[in-house]
C-alpha cells in the first residue's frame, strides 16, 4: 500500500490514472482509478478524476493507493469456519450453503476464505489467485460442504497438480426431484451459455445458440465427465426425490448442477437449472462430502469427508 506520498509531474499531456501508472508500477489500473473515484488521490491540493488530462508541473498527492500485493481477502473475524481437518500443510471446512467461498474483491467480507486468513492469516498470499487465498477449488455459494485450502506454497503447488491430472477425485450428495432408479456416467462439453448476465453452463452441442455463437464458443468447451448412482429415495407429500452419490475428477463450473439437468434429474431448489423453488431453503441441495488424493508431503493416501447435509438423511 502507498500513502502520504507526494510527486510532481514532468510532462503533460497524460491522464491522471496513467500518471500514476507510471509512477508506480505496482499498481493495478482499476486500483489507481478506485483510488481517483473515492478521493484518495489529490492534484494540487483537491480531488481529481481518473481521466483529468495533466499539462505538467501539477502536484500530485497520494492519500492511498493499494498495490497488486494488496488484492488479498480481508479478515473477517464475524466469519467462523467450520475445521474439519488441520495439519502443517492442509485445512478442510465445510461451507454452509449460501456462503461464498472467496470475495470477489478486496473489500468484500463475509466469505469463507475472509474468515480463514482471520484465523490463519499464513493463508494470505498462498497460490496463484490472490483472493482464493490458497483455496485450492471453489464450489458454488448454494452448495454446501467440503473446500480444501493449502497452508504453504509447496503444498499447494502439490495439490493443484493432483487436481490438474484429474487424480482427485471427489464425492457429492446430490438430492434430485423425481425417482432415479439406476446410475450411470454423464458426459458433456460445457459451456457458458452466451448473452446472459450470469454465469449457466449448457451442453454446446444442443444448446439454443446460433451457429456463429457455437463456432465462437468451439475452442472453449470443457469437457466434464460425472458418474452417479441413487442411495436413497424419499417423498415429501406428492413429489418424490432420489438421494444420488455423484463422483467427478474433472472440474468445470456448475458441472455437477448442469449435467444432472440436462438428463432430467433437477437438484432440489436448484432454480437457475430448472428445479422448482422450495419456500425457505437456502441455496440447493448439492454437497462436497468428501475429496481423494495423496497427502501434499507424506504421499499417503489421505480421505476427508464431511457430515451429511440436514436433507442429506434419507
Amino acid at each position: 500500500m502507498i500513502e502520504q506520498v507526494t510527486f510532481k509531474v514532468e510532462a503533460g499531456g497524460i491522464r491522471l490514472d496513467a500518471a500514476l501508472l507510471m509512477r508506480f508500477p505496482s499498481v493495478p489500473r482499476a486500483f489507481a482509478r478506485e483510488a481517483c473515484e473515492s478521493g484518495g488521490i489529490r492534484v494540487n491540493g483537491r480531488p481529481a478524476p481518473k481521466g483529468l488530462k495533466l499539462r505538467g508541473g501539477e502536484t500530485v498527492e497520494v492519500v492511498r493507493l493499494d498495490e497488486a500485493k494488496d488484492n488479498r481477502p480481508a479478515p473477517d473475524h464475524s466469519v467462523r469456519p467450520r475445521c474439519i481437518f488441520e495439519d502443517s500443510d492442509l485445512l478442510a471446512f465445510d461451507k454452509p450453503a449460501g456462503m461464498p467461498v472467496q470475495p470477489l474483491s478486496r473489500h468484500e467480507t463475509g466469505t469463507l476464505m475472509n474468515g480463514v486468513v482471520a484465523r490463519w492469516p499464513e493463508c494470505v498470499g498462498v497460490g496463484d489467485a490472490p483472493l482464493m487465498a490458497g483455496a485450492l477449488h471453489r464450489i458454488d455459494a448454494g452448495t454446501s460442504g467440503l473446500v480444501l485450502v493449502a497452508r504453504t506454497a509447496a503444498a499447494f503447488g502439490d495439490l493443484r497438480a493432483q487436481f490438474a491430472a484429474q487424480t482427485v477425485e471427489k464425492t457429492y450428495l446430490a438430492l434430485v426431484e423425481g425417482a432415479v432408479a439406476v446410475g450411470g456416467t454423464l458426459e458433456n462439453d460445457l459451456v457458458h451459455m452466451p448473452g446472459l448476465g450470469y454465469c449457466k453452463m449448457v451442453d454446446i452441442a444442443c444448446a439454443r445458440m446460433s451457429e456463429g455463437e457455437r463456432a465462437a464458443l468451439a475452442d472453449k468447451a470443457l469437457h466434464a465427465v460425472t458418474a452417479y448412482r441413487p442411495i436413497g429415495l424419499t417423498r415429501d407429500g406428492n413429489e418424490e426425490r432420489t438421494l444420488l452419490e455423484v463422483t467427478i475428477r474433472t472440474g468445470v463450473t456448475h458441472q455437477i448442477r448442469a449435467q444432472l439437468a440436462l438428463a432430467g434429474m433437477h437438484i432440489v431448489n436448484d432454480r437457475l437449472y430448472g428445479a422448482f423453488a422450495v419456500e425457505g431453503m437456502e441455496g440447493h441441495c448439492l454437497h462436497a462430502l468428501a475429496a481423494s488424493f495423496r497427502h501434499p508431503s507424506s504421499g499417503a493416501p489421505c480421505e476427508i469427508r464431511t457430515g451429511l447435509p440436514p436433507w442429506g438423511n434419507v
